[in-house]
């Protein structure tokens, strides 16, 4: 997960995740260069956080909680 520390929607997304029992890695795209590169690249040329990528190289940009665990799901299986 591609966060920033002030970005509301990450914190509650991540608090969802860790609720579910999910793990996964958050990456601070204020602290990552590369991070903010990819995050701009797949948001148009914005640093929307929070900005998911998935194993499968997919990426989701503010999904609602249910759209990852499916996502989750699906690579799962």
């Amino acid at each position: 997960m591609y966060s920033t520390t002030w970005c509301g929607y990450c914190r509650r997304l991540k608090l969802q995740l860790d609720q579910a029992g999910f793990t996964y890695d958050e990456v601070n795209i204020e602290q990552d260069p590369e991070a903010a590169k990819f995050v701009e690249g797949v948001n148009g040329g914005n640093q929307t956080v929070p900005t998911l990528r998935f194993a499968d190289g997919t990426a989701m940009t503010n999904p609602p909680f249910t759209a990852v665990a499916e996502k989750l799901a699906t690579l799962a299986a």
